[in-house]
């Protein structure tokens, strides 16, 4: 495993730059608590644990993991078993990746209620993609959809990546291939879908549970393969 240590870990920025980045940004609770986290993790200030070889006597010492979901060192194992599991679960056919995201002028919402918002996110991604796979190819098909709540720079940045399949079943039921070459289905027409079903669900949301008022907004999606 020491060959793929690296000079440099995130640990080592954070420790270098941490404190000035929380001097000049107005940073969150939980922003705050995973630099702490990622600062502290595998170090003596966690804790650790003593192992001893019954044979020769050889003793090795390891340090606690903070387990935060941020912090690469205690994801990185299980960034690996989720990525073995889901191959296993994919078709043998090429896979499109799709990024479903919205503008900051929604953060609000999201943080007012974020279960009702990620909600409402996920249904009107697989609601867009459900019907596209009609409309365009008579045919149903599915996807894998990962939420991601934070952007690169830790700031809340809710989107939704989607890996999609080029096959599916025909009306029919039978197996078929979609999709062209280089995407699977027009951008700009999935985007302009997409924007329609979740600011409407959204919208709903609003006049049933009063929600605050965001003014005038636009939702995008990106194709990639």
């Amino acid at each position: 495993m020491g060959a793929l240590k690296t000079k440099h870990e995130l640990a080592t920025v954070v420790h270098r730059f941490g404190r000035e980045l929380m001097a000049k940004e107005r940073l969150g609770s939980v922003q705050i608590k995973a630099l702490h986290n990622i600062l502290r993790c595998r170090t003596a200030v966690m804790g650790g644990h003593e192992q001893v070889c019954t044979h020769c006597g050889d003793k090795s010492y390891s340090y606690n993991s903070c387990g935060d979901r941020h912090c690469p060192k205690c994801q990185k194992g299980k960034q690996a078993l989720w990525v073995e599991k889901v191959t296993r679960l994919t078709l043998p056919v090429k896979h499109f990746h799709i990024i479903f995201t919205v503008p900051h002028h929604l953060n609000k919402v999201c943080l007012w209620n974020p279960a009702m918002y990620y909600n409402l996110l996920f249904s009107a991604v697989w609601r867009t993609l459900h019907s596209f796979g009609y409309s365009h190819y008579g045919a149903e098909t599915g996807a894998i959809a990962v939420l991601h709540s934070w952007g690169q720079n830790l700031s809340l940045h809710p989107h939704i990546h989607c890996i999609v399949p080029a096959a599916g079943y025909s009306l029919k039921g039978k197996w078929k291939r979609i999709g062209k070459e280089k995407y699977l289905y027009p951008v700009h027409q999935l985007s302009t879908t997409f924007k329609g079903k979740f600011l409407d669900s959204l919208k709903r949301k609003f006049y049933s549970q009063r929600l605050p008022r965001q003014g005038k907004t636009k939702a995008r999606v990106t194709d990639r393969d």
